[in-house]
């Protein structure tokens, strides 16, 4: 533990800390440390940046492991970032990693701890002086470097142009979003490739910029902080790496070609490839009406298709969101801040679905709990009437299809999620069973994250999803498209199904903050590239229906 420093450090606010967290998280994945750790980080810094409460005060006061989510290893970090106004791993990893040659290693091919062991045995620091090595024939030195994977490693630094370098797992849509966003409004152009498409985890990454004169943008691009490394430049185009190893395509058309290349960098291969010769035309729309064809919007631009697109749902149709935690269970926010800040998003109702005991791997409610729970939210409801706070949960689904609360308190609820947390490596026919005997509960209101996935880190469960849409057919439970960023679960391809089936699906967040409340544009997102339209989501329909259903 570092002591209490003579020295007097300026007290830091709680989005300057929540800050250094996050960049310790970035450093930690480049590091190839645990997924979970980095996500432990990163929740951390969350929490701090939406805490009303000063968190300098609170580790003064060592009360700062009194908020949830902040173990003594955090805590550590903490206290050693307000007494000496630095984290000392944080900038051990930055010395240590290099952003820069970790992200031209990424695009090699090339892990981070083997970029930055090889950057050691050649005594480099940037993207430039690996290349220079390389270059000199200095790789064949290096302790794990054969002949063939030298010819490889120069293969790729000599012919970039030749394939177009990907990420070796997708990039969550979130975060993906949020790079090309920053990119894009600092130059003046829009985000096109993967991420305008709102695909679940993105590889393609594009920003169009219009400009008589390239160059200046060109040079912009060049400057950015969130690029490390130049790959290729042309006189309209260039091809940087991000600090992530994320290749990023800059595209300067004329004003006159805006359109025609924006659509060109948004649609898939195999999208673009069906439209054949594109007429020049500074928007989009106008290339459509020059084809002949209907605007097709950005999220169906994934196969070919050249017909009248559905009137998609639309962030403006939801009244509600139908599941969220609180306090009450792994949330951080009370139950009023909550419906507070879905209020002010313009929402007529939200339901609160903690979790019950069984999910085990946090906090979560028994039969009393919940009817304790009860008191919070009539309090809520009075305080905010005519906005409606739901009184619901998501409740575990046991291994025997039975529910983990008793009947006569599920029966109290106005809305029940159920849910699998454990066990989603079973045997489909298993799964199913257990599933589908928990929608024919009469209690049960929709069904939660259906497919179980983590993406990236969890493969889809063998949940019978056609048996699934025929029981929720017959007992008329919602079928969830679950917003969080690592779960978007239903996907894409799964909505379209339960569409064209007829089943009810419903679009929430599973917020865990009032920050969280955000993730309803993905669940969104998510529904439209499954063809969804306003009538198949369950919440753009008004509260009288809810309670009916």
């Amino acid at each position: 533990m570092v002591g209490m420093s003579s020295r007097a450090y300026p007290s830091l606010d709680n989005a300057e800390i929540a800050d250094r967290l996050e960049s310790l998280a970035s450093v930690l994945d480049l590091a190839g440390a645990s997924y979970y750790t980095a996500r432990a980080y990163r929740r951390a810094a969350e929490m701090i940046r939406e805490t009303k409460a000063p968190i300098a005060d609170l580790v003064r006061e060592g009360r700062v492991r009194e908020l949830r989510g902040i173990g003594p290893g955090i805590e550590a970090r903490l206290r050693e970032l307000v007494e000496t106004g630095r984290i000392a791993e944080l900038d051990e990893l930055e010395s240590e990693v290099s952003p820069e040659l970790v992200g031209l290693g990424r695009f090699l091919g090339l892990g981070p701890k083997r970029a930055v062991e090889i950057g050691r045995a050649l005594g480099v620091r940037t993207a430039e002086e690996f290349r220079a090595a390389a270059a000199m024939g200095r790789l064949a030195a290096v302790p794990g470097i054969g002949p063939k994977t030298e010819a490889k490693l120069l293969e790729r630094l000599e012919q970039e142009h030749a394939t177009r370098p990907r990420v070796r797992r997708g990039m969550l849509l979130n975060r993906a979003r949020a790079l090309l966003e920053g990119i894009a409004d600092a130059l003046g152009g829009e985000l096109a490739g993967d991420p305008r498409r709102w695909r679940d985890a993105s590889e393609e990454f594009a920003v169009v910029c219009s400009a008589g004169r390239p160059e200046p943008i060109l040079d912009r691009f060049e400057r950015l902080p969130q690029i490390v490394s130049i790959v290729e430049r042309e006189a309209r185009r260039a091809l940087g790496v991000t600090v992530e190893g994320v290749p990023v395509e800059l595209v300067v058309p004329e004003p006159e070609r805006f359109g025609t290349d924006l659509l060109r960098a948004t649609g898939s291969d195999p999208y673009v490839a069906a439209l054949e010769a594109l007429p020049a035309a500074p928007a989009e729309e106008a290339v459509y009406r020059e084809l002949g064809i209907p605007y097709c919007p950005p999220e169906l631009r994934e196969q070919p298709f050249r017909g009248e697109p559905p009137p998609l749902v639309e962030l403006g149709d939801i009244r509600g969101d139908l599941h969220v935690h609180s306090t009450w269970s792994d949330g951080k926010a009370s139950v009023l801040e909550m419906a507070e800040a879905a209020q002010d998003r313009g929402y007529e109702y939200l339901a609160i679905c903690d979790h019950t005991r069984n999910v085990r791997v946090v906090p979560g409610l028994d039969a009393d709990d919940v009817r304790r729970q009860a008191e919070e939210i009539a309090a809520a409801n009075e305080r905010l009437a005519p906005f409606r706070v739901l009184r619901g949960i998501e409740c575990d689904i046991l291994p025997d299809g039975s529910l983990d609360l008793p009947d006569d308190v599920l029966a109290e609820l106005d809305w029940v999620m159920a849910s699998v947390h454990a066990g989603q490596r079973a045997p489909g026919d298993e799964l199913t069973r257990r599933t589908t005997e928990a929608m024919r509960h009469p209690a049960v209101s929709g069904l939660s994250h259906p497919k179980g996935r983590l993406i990236n880190h969890r493969p889809e469960n063998a949940l019978d999803l056609e048996r699934v849409f025929e029981v929720a057919l017959e007992t008329g439970v919602a079928v969830e498209v679950n917003g969080l960023p690592d779960r978007l679960d239903l996907r894409d391809e799964h909505v379209r199904r339960a569409v064209e089936a007829g089943v009810r699906i419903l679009c929430s967040t599973d917020a865990h903050s009032v920050r969280g409340l955000g993730n309803m544009q993905l669940a969104l997102a998510t529904a439209r590239r499954g063809w969804a339209k306003a009538a198949d989501v369950l919440n753009t329909r008004p509260l009288s229906e809810i309670e009916r259903a």
